[in-house]
């Protein structure tokens, strides 16, 4: 993986110059950290538009192709999706910009297309989400993989808010509560075959680094203490930005 130059340790940058071929944590939480995803209904419609909005062609584009005969569809795609979870006021992404402005373009789509449905559905009129999103540069592999492990972990909070701190004791309830929860890309990482959600997540640059053995990435996620706290501890101040 390239490297890319540190950028500030606070996580909100008003304009980050997206680089092609970096990796970007991107995050972002509810206005007024309201619920974002009431049901699994906009859970699933989030993880919809993840996968589909991920193009710069339009459905204009589309049918003006089938219009003249083509049967090529390339998808033009602005990222990879290398990671994400979504939790009831925010979510984490980790995003690697492939197209120029893809980043931008990308969250801008994705934001835009679901505070729509939001609203909509809710009788709501406004922001959804508390301004821009927010976005980091990846500096390395290890920071990269601590990241990934951070964000899947996220849905711990839910069952024990004091995991980060006090570390996991139990790990096979935490491998079943992880497995069971369809809101992550976690399960693309441990297990084969079926995806539950999405099947566009780009594991390889994280599992390469477990020589690309899922059963090695599952006890890495599973064996967190709480002296690993040391090593997320510049993403957690960056959330509180």
């Amino acid at each position: 993986m390239r490297e890319v130059e540190p950028l500030s340790r606070r996580f909100v940058i008003k304009r980050i110059k997206f680089i092609n071929n970096s990796f970007y944590h991107i995050f972002n939480r509810g206005v007024d950290k309201r619920i974002i995803y009431g049901d699994n209904r906009d859970r699933l419609y989030f993880l919809y538009e993840l996968n589909n909005l991920n193009t710069s062609r339009t459905a204009q584009n589309l049918k003006r192709k089938l219009e003249r005969g083509s049967t090529s569809f390339k998808k033009e795609e602005y990222v990879e999706i290398v990671a994400f979870a979504l939790m009831p006021n925010h979510y984490h992404i980790i995003l690697k910009q492939i197209a120029d402005k893809g980043i931008s373009k990308y969250m801008h789509k994705l934001g835009t297309g679901y505070t729509m449905y939001f609203n909509k559905k809710n009788k709501r009129s406004g922001s959804l989400f508390e301004g821009r999103f927010k976005a980091k540069a990846i500096p390395n592999d290890e920071y990269l993989v601590h990241l990934s492990r951070y964000i899947h972990l996220n849905p711990v909070s839910l069952k024990n808010p004091d995991w980060k701190d006090k570390g996991i004791n139990d790990k096979n309830k935490l491998k079943k509560y992880l497995e069971k929860y369809r809101w992550s890309s976690y399960y693309n990482y441990v297990k084969s075959g079926d995806t539950k959600g999405t099947d566009d997540i780009h594991t390889k640059y994280i599992l390469e680094y477990f020589k690309n053995d899922k059963n090695k990435y599952e006890k890495f996620m599973l064996n967190y203490i709480k002296a690993d706290k040391d090593k997320i501890n510049d993403i957690l101040l960056d959330e509180r930005g």
